[in-house]
């Protein structure tokens, strides 16, 4: 154990020693993975506001007015009867006009040039809710056949398809982004541990001679690594948290989305991306050791006069 500690301390020691290149290593993952964790935070927000949309009305069928232009008396309810019928239909149900005004109403709440109307000219209409999303263009086709009944059928479902696609794609471009990010990180951290083992070049051969093993040289290096990992990842974390409570609370009055994504998210992808900070420090720690170690095979220290004699 008391092994264990020394090693660590002698990670810490080379953090302070190298505290500019070290600083680097850590903004380099930071970016890189407060960027990736950023469009999985953008991707989680389209999928919650896209659920949330999917619940609710899909299809709005506008129907001609009873007992004019050759409508039937009966014709609405038969309508309804069979809409509801339909294998592609979850649930269905009629608006008449004085719901459809205090709909109006609601929506246009506070604009008195909008709501000077007559009630009467607004169209009472079917409200449709599909069992899939996908299959709204044969129940608007099939609706649009009613022309003596339906007046115009509108659908949100085209808009939900296109953030399903968006938040799709946004999902690949997250995965890829952490991926070519995360090697770029290693890249770094692999250069700032060969930079930290050049300015202890010295000490480290001087630890070969004396027979210390590759692994026992690598482990601080290695914890090294780790460090920097973690500590840019966790700001990454942490600041992409920050971001986004603060979005959440600025958007709380803003009804068309929600910006509140829940705490299970963060904990569990914040962990993910502590474990790949971790990860990548560590795989960029052996790279750089592992091209030194195998480079300074063979080739005798540089070591000043009466070094050896003075450990």
């Amino acid at each position: 154990m008391s092994r264990f500690f020394y090693l660590l301390r002698e990670a810490f020691v080379n953090l302070r020693r190298n505290l500019l290149v070290v600083a680097g290593a850590v903004l380099a993952v930071f970016i890189s993975l407060f960027l990736a964790f950023g469009a999985l935070f953008v991707n989680e927000v389209l999928r919650i506001n896209t659920l949330a949309w999917q619940e609710g009305v899909h299809v709005i069928a506008f129907l001609n007015d009873a007992g004019s232009n050759g409508v039937p008396a009966d014709a609405h309810e038969t309508l309804l009867v069979d809409v509801q019928s339909w294998e592609e239909v979850k649930d269905a149900f009629y608006i008449d006009k004085a719901e459809a005004w205090i709909e109006y109403q609601e929506i246009f709440a506070g604009r008195e040039e909008l709501l000077e109307i007559d009630p009467t000219i607004l169209p009472t209409s079917i409200r449709i809710e599909l069992v899939e999303i996908e299959q709204h263009q044969s129940v608007s086709f099939r609706l649009a056949e009613q022309q003596q009944v339906v007046r115009q059928v509108t659908t949100a479902a085209e808009e939900i398809e296109a953030l399903q696609n968006l938040s799709n794609v946004l999902n690949v471009l997250g995965i890829g982004m952490a991926v070519v990010l995360g090697l770029s990180a290693v890249v770094l951290i692999a250069n700032t541990i060969r930079l930290a083992i050049y300015a202890r070049r010295d000490e480290v051969e001087i630890m070969k001679l004396v027979g210390a093993s590759n692994w026992y040289i690598r482990i601080p290096f290695l914890l090294e690594g780790m460090i920097e990992g973690l500590v840019g990842a966790a700001l990454a974390v942490f600041m992409v948290w920050v971001l986004a409570t603060r979005a959440a609370e600025a958007a709380v009055d803003f009804a068309l989305i929600r910006l509140d994504v829940s705490n299970d998210f963060f904990l569990r992808w914040g962990l993910i991306f502590l474990l790949f900070g971790a990860a990548a420090g560590v795989v960029g720690s052996l790279l750089g050791l592992s091209r030194y170690l195998r480079e300074s095979e063979g080739i005798g220290p540089d070591i000043p006069t009466g070094t050896l004699e003075r450990v």
